[in-house]
């Protein structure tokens, strides 16, 4: 079969994206393996990392080294999201080549070589590690043990119908591992934001999972979305409550002074907010409205790193 051209597009990426538009047509199977065509999901990794340097800023104080970690994680949120991307094209090669919305991603399409695709993989882990070296012990501790998340999460969806605990798990280690690069320790404000992050996960994933469940169902995908069919409402109503409430309880265990929870306290109302307005809006039916809902995602996480990290130098 004629490998396509690499000025292919991907059906599921936004139209007119940068890598279709301005990146030179050799590199572009590769930004698309690793999702650079649709960076929603890099702002859900790196937003719980910044939520971590936040809640540490008002557990501690500010600290200078506290402005490169937060380059770090970014840094880290596209090489590693990209690297998980690859990862998961590799294993689901598959079953991507059976979905309509998926077949053309370059490895199922021929874009891409596996052979490719791995070398590709190694190269973005090389540069994630290079980036997590420069923290401290408890931070590089915390980011390799996480690499057993990322490479289980492909695999989530063959043997449970809850396969967004597992992203959830993987995509919020860093509210973790950036408040132990502040000072090298953990808190319980750190846990808690975790806890809510992973409720998040489930939320949005979920929303996002529905676009797929008719092509899922024929090849035997597990999901949320699957699993919660016509009461996913209720659902997303509880990991939204879920959600909102361990941030809340990740902010009263930083102990804030006034002014701080004052502010944490707009942060967390504009999330809930959003959220509210992400569940009257959902339509399963509506995959347009549902991928719309999704990469709302990042304002919601982000107005919370913006509130805390404004508690923090308060």
């Amino acid at each position: 079969m004629q490998r396509p051209a690499p000025t292919q597009t991907v059906s599921d990426a936004p139209k007119g994206n940068w890598v279709d538009r301005l990146a030179p047509a050799p590199w572009r199977p590769w930004l698309r393996l690793s999702r650079a065509d649709r960076p929603i999901g890099t702002w859900l990794l790196l937003l719980p990392c910044w939520w971590g340097v936040g809640l540490a800023m008002i557990v501690d104080r500010p600290a200078w080294v506290d402005l490169w970690i937060v380059a770090v994680c970014a840094l880290g949120a596209v090489v590693m999201r990209g690297a998980g991307c690859t990862w998961n094209d590799i294993t689901d090669r598959d079953f991507d080549a059976q979905v309509a919305r998926t077949r053309s991603r370059p490895l199922p399409s021929g874009q891409v070589t596996l052979r490719g695709a791995f070398a590709w993989l190694g190269a973005q882990l090389a540069v994630g590690a290079l980036a997590l070296f420069t923290l401290n012990v408890a931070a590089v501790v915390l980011g390799v043990a996480s690499l057993a998340l990322v490479a289980v999460y492909p695999f989530a969806k063959r043997f449970t119908w809850w396969p967004q605990v597992f992203l959830g798990l993987a995509f919020n280690w860093g509210a973790l591992l950036a408040f132990a690069a502040h000072g090298g320790t953990l808190h319980p404000a750190a846990a808690l934001a975790y806890a809510a992050g992973i409720a998040w996960t489930l939320f949005y994933d979920t929303i996002y999972a529905h676009q797929d469940t008719e092509d899922d169902a024929l090849i035997g995908v597990k999901s949320t979305a699957r699993l919660f069919g016509a009461d996913t409402p209720r659902w997303l109503l509880t990991f939204a409550a879920v959600a909102v409430l361990f941030l809340a309880l990740a902010a009263a265990a930083a102990r804030p002074t006034p002014v701080q929870a004052a502010l944490v306290t707009v942060g967390i109302a504009g999330f809930a907010a959003h959220l509210w307005w992400q569940m009257r809006r959902f339509d399963p039916d509506d995959n347009g409205r549902l991928l719309a809902l999704f990469r709302s995602n990042r304002d919601a996480g982000l107005w919370v790193a913006l509130f805390l990290a404004a508690a923090g130098l308060a």
